[in-house]
C-alpha cells in the first residue's frame, strides 16, 4: 500500500493511494487513528487493510496537498557518508568509516511531494541530497539485525536539502546547514514493506531539471539497512513514526567543480522504483 498524509482545504487527514486518487482514512478512522503515526503506533496496518476493500477513491491527487508521510515524528535520523564511494570525495585520504555519521533533523525543515523548498536569503548554497527513508513501525532498543524487517513499517524518498555554507560554521556539528525552514522535502507517500518486497534490490536516482546528478544501488551502501537499525537502536528508542534517512550517493552539487547550487526555478525528481518519484521546485523564501 501507498499511504500519504495531506491537506484537503486546510483540514489534515491520511490515507491509501490508488487509482490516481486517495481513500481518505481520516474519516473512516479518525476517532481511533486519527493520523498515520497513530496507526504505527498501534501496530494496526492490517486495519487499513480491509477498510480500504471495494472502496474508491475519496479525492483526486490534484485535489490535495501532500505533507511529509508522518508529519510529526519523534526523530527524523540522517546518516552521512553512507555510499562506498562518498568517502572519497571528500579527498581527505581518511578510511572508510568504522561507524555511521549520524545527526537529526527537524520536521519543520522539510516539505512534502510537489511543494516548494525553500531558498534561504542567509546563503545561495542550496544543495541537494537524494535519499531512500526508512519509517520505523514497531520501535525498540537494542534490535538484532536479523530482525530488522520486523521494524520497518514501509519506506519513502527525502530530498535531504542542505545548505553548504552553514554546515561548517561549526567544528564538530552540521546542524544548522540541515536545518532550515522548508529546505528538504520527504513523500511523496510511505510504501509498506510487502509492496516494496526485496529490499535488497532498491536503486535511487536524482535529478535536476531532467539531468542525472545521483544514481546507485544501495548494494554500494557501506552501512546497510539491518546494521543502521541495529546500530541506532543502541543508543535511541526507535519509535514507531521515526523516519531514518540512509544516506545519499555521490553527485551533490558541492562535489562539482566549480559547484552547482539549486537556485529558484529548478526542478528536482528523486526516485526508487517501487517506492516512488519524489518531486519538488524552489524559491527564494519571502522575507518580511
Amino acid at each position: 500500500m501507498k499511504i500519504a498524509s495531506f491537506e484537503k482545504d486546510g483540514l489534515a487527514s491520511y490515507g491509501v493511494v490508488i487509482n490516481s486518487g486517495i481513500i481518505d482514512l481520516g474519516t473512516r478512522l479518525g476517532s481511533e487513528f486519527p493520523a498515520l503515526i497513530d496507526v504505527l503506533r498501534a501496530n494496526a496496518i492490517d486495519i487499513i487493510h480491509s477498510e480500504i476493500k471495494g472502496q474508491e477513491p475519496d479525492f483526486l491527487m490534484d485535489d490535495v496537498v501532500l505533507q511529509i508521510p508522518v508529519p510529526s515524528p519523534e526523530k527524523i535520523i540522517c546518516i552521512g557518508v553512507n555510499y562506498s564511494n562518498r568517502n572519497d570525495e571528500y579527498k581527505d585520504g581518511s578510511d572508510a568509516p568504522e561507524f555511521p555519521s549520524v545527526f537529526l533533523r527537524t520536521p519543520g525543515s522539510f516539505v512534502g511531494h510537489n511543494q516548494d523548498i525553500l531558498r534561504p536569503p542567509e546563503s545561495d548554497q542550496l544543495d541537494y541530497e537524494g535519499e531512500i527513508v526508512l519509517v520505523v513501525g514497531k520501535g525498540g532498543r537494542r534490535i538484532k539485525k536479523e530482525n530488522y524487517l520486523q521494524h520497518i513499517a514501509g519506506l519513502s524518498i527525502m530530498n535531504e536539502g542542505t545548505i553548504r555554507d552553514w554546515v561548517r560554521h561549526a567544528k564538530f556539528n552540521v546542524t544548522q546547514g540541515k536545518n532550515f525552514v522548508s529546505s528538504g522535502s520527504v513523500g511523496p507517500w510511505m510504501v509498506t514493506t510487502e509492496e516494496v518486497g526485496d529490499l535488497d534490490e532498491l536503486s535511487i536516482q536524482t535529478r535536476v531539471n531532467n539531468e542525472v546528478r545521483q544514481a546507485d544501488s544501495i548494494s554500494n551502501m557501506i552501512f546497510k539497512f539491518p546494521y543502521l537499525l541495529s546500530y541506532l537502536s543502541t543508543f535511541f528508542e526507535l519509535k514507531p513514526g521515526d523516519l531514518i534517512a540512509t544516506g545519499t550517493p555521490v553527485g551533490a552539487g558541492a562535489r562539482f567543480d566549480p559547484p552547482v547550487w539549486l537556485k529558484p526555478g529548478d526542478s528536482l525528481e528523486i526516485e526508487v522504483p517501487k517506492v516512488g518519484k519524489l518531486q519538488n521546485t524552489f524559491v527564494d523564501e519571502s522575507v518580511i
